[in-house]
């Protein structure tokens, strides 16, 4: 497995070494000591996956306070474009964002520390995406983003009359008025 740091420090692509012959492929998707070693100690305590279609954008969300999530995600089958926003006022990148295509042909993960607003958009016909989280859902913590926030300027490559969002995601707050992290 190959760890490359992204331009915000503490966000991580994962590429691993895949195998194939005429059998189909193999690869390690995740080893905690090689993890530890490069990122740094994290203990994951839940997995999830969802299946979404073209279109769909889901986020940007975070967990508040005690309850925030580092998140190692992946896309099993389509492919999507994933967004990491910092949220930690105290970075040099505070506001920024990384945006990383994952898709079951790159296998592709990503590594989300704490004190970021995480999202993303199929672009495939149809995307399952699976995630690992050191932090169980508490949803008296959870929070989101407007995906469109002018002052954070996620350049989504969708139209935004095509994009599929939830009723719940479409009351999302602007960054400006969002709790942060220190």
């Amino acid at each position: 497995m190959e760890y490359i740091e992204t331009e915000i420090v503490g966000v991580y692509i994962l590429e691993p070494k895949v195998f194939k012959d005429q059998r189909g492929y193999f690869f390690e998707s995740y080893r905690q000591e090689d993890f530890d070693k490069h990122v740094g100690k994290t203990l994951f305590v839940q997995d999830n996956e969802s299946k979404s279609c073209r279109g769909v954008l889901r986020g940007l969300h975070y967990q508040k306070g005690e309850y925030s999530q580092a998140k190692l995600v992946r896309v099993i089958k389509g492919c999507v474009l994933d967004v990491a926003v910092d949220l930690r006022k105290s970075s040099p990148t505070f506001g920024k964002y990384v945006m990383v295509e994952l898709s079951e042909e790159n296998k592709r993960q990503l590594f989300i520390p704490r004190g970021f607003a995480h999202g993303f958009l199929v672009v495939s016909d149809e995307a399952v995406f699976t995630y690992k989280v050191d932090n169980v859902y508490a949803p008296q913590a959870e929070a989101g983003i407007a995906y469109d926030d002018p002052d954070i300027g996620i350049s989504w490559p969708i139209d935004s009359n095509e994009v599929i969002v939830s009723e719940k995601d479409r009351k999302n707050i602007a960054f400006k008025d969002a709790e942060l992290f220190d």
